[in-house]
């Protein structure tokens, strides 16, 4: 979006400024979220009152008419709307109190719209560069509303990715993310993921990063393409969502307890320094103490680095959302939630140090994206090693701008925010 409104002569700034224009981007994967959109919305309605506020994203998609009551909202613009240049002219020169509502049927959408970083204007800024590659997902599991709010799975051409690609290398990134709704589902014209990354590789970037793929599709081939590479990072965030049978096979989801097993098991003994992190849901409807304990116990045993750990969130117009009103699903309560989150919060700690001090003594390269005040003079650098270990490293402020630069660095141990510590090797 910001690219395309730049290249109409739109100049791009921050809002604090009190500009013409402001673009929410919304989520709406929890009822949380959503809360929070509409806090933001609100406080950025009262701290930019000359300002035209458009907002768009999932949130927008799916409730239009809870966000035209929110005063000071000129615009919502859906999931593909939000592309329609000659929208944001309009909303513009609109002098009406009624918000424009332009909220296509998604479902009906078959065009892939590009996302990606803007060229960088400083060296903070060229580190990790973010490219969709994919829109949509087919999969229906019964809590979601994706397919509501994004459509079915539609993928961008093999050749646009690397096109775009070699634009953001060009402009100085040195990792880039590919990112979409149900990336593992990457196909075109018989292109699928694994062999888009070798066409990847070829681009001159020095990490390719993979966000997020289902276990389902997280397969041999993929597997091998990621050990071979030097390039690919060997890390993989891979959705559980639950560790019992019973509430997967609730959930609609492609696969069991077994099948996840073997994936990550695969995994991590084909590629060196795997980084796996998971996506685990407490409380859904219907899950019982003993299906938490089966659940603990699966993750207990499991390889895993890393775990977000999240409240099921019933969302209108899903197939959990009619279950649980016709009365057939038991709602779990929500302080048990909290309770069933907190110990798989900790468990989750507890794996990722344990991961972490593997790396103790070792020398890792780290791409370095940012840097803080740290004490007596003192400068604090942090980033990420391939593997996807945040690592900070403390220099006197003379030792210069660190962003965007890869450095060996001698990782010393960790601090209370589960990242490594280490120290530069000149």
């Amino acid at each position: 979006i910001l690219d395309l409104l730049s290249k109409k002569g739109w100049e791009i700034s921050s809002y604090e400024k009190s500009e013409d224009l402001i673009i929410i981007n919304t989520c709406a994967v929890t009822k949380q979220a959503e809360q929070k959109c509409r806090q933001k919305i609100r406080k950025i309605i009262r701290d930019n009152p000359g300002s035209r506020i458009v907002v768009t994203g999932c949130y927008a998609q799916l409730s239009p008419e809870v966000l035209r009551n929110i005063a000071g909202v000129n615009a919502i613009l859906g999931s593909s709307d939000k592309y329609e240049l000659p929208l944001y002219d309009v909303i513009h020169g609109n002098e009406s109190l009624h918000p424009l509502i332009s909220v296509s049927e998604i479902k009906k959408e078959k065009k892939i719209f590009p996302g990606y970083s803007l060229p960088a204007s400083s060296a903070s800024d060229r580190t990790r560069a973010f490219l969709k590659i994919q829109d949509g997902c087919d999969y229906g599991c019964s809590y979601c509303t994706i397919p509501f709010a994004r459509g079915r799975s539609r993928s961008l051409s093999p050749e646009d990715i690397v096109e775009q690609a070699s634009t953001l290398v060009a402009s100085g990134y040195r990792e880039i993310v590919l990112t979409g709704v149900n990336i593992g589902d990457y196909r075109f014209r018989g292109v699928r993921l694994a062999a888009l990354l070798r066409m990847l590789e070829t681009v001159g970037v020095d990490r390719i990063r993979i966000s997020s793929i289902e276990p389902d599709v997280l397969d041999d081939e993929l597997i091998a393409v990621v050990a071979d590479s030097e390039i690919i990072a060997p890390h993989f965030h891979v959705p559980l969502q639950s560790g019992s049978d019973a509430v997967l096979r609730a959930m609609c989801r492609r696969y069991d307890t077994a099948a996840y097993r073997h994936r990550i098991l695969r995994a991590v003994e084909a590629i060196a320094d795997c980084f796996i992190s998971a996506d685990v849901m407490v409380g859904y409807p219907g899950e019982t103490g003993e299906d938490f304990q089966e659940m603990y116990r699966f993750l207990e045993g499991l390889p895993i680095a890393s775990l977000h750990v999240f409240s099921c969130s019933i969302r209108p117009g899903t197939l959990l959302a009619e279950q649980v009103s016709s009365d057939k699903t038991i709602v779990v309560d929500p302080d048990e939630c909290r309770l069933r989150s907190s110990e798989l919060i900790k468990l989750g700690n507890m794996k990722k140090l344990q991961f972490m001090a593997r790396y103790v003594g070792l020398e890792c390269m780290v791409l370095f994206e940012e840097s803080q005040k740290g004490v007596h003079g003192s400068q604090k650098y942090s980033g990420y090693t391939r593997n996807y270990l945040r690592v900070s490293v403390t220099l006197p402020q003379s030792a210069g701008n660190l962003a965007g630069s890869i450095l060996s660095v001698r990782i010393e141990g960790d601090d209370d925010d589960l990242n490594l510590t280490g120290r530069l090797l000149f």
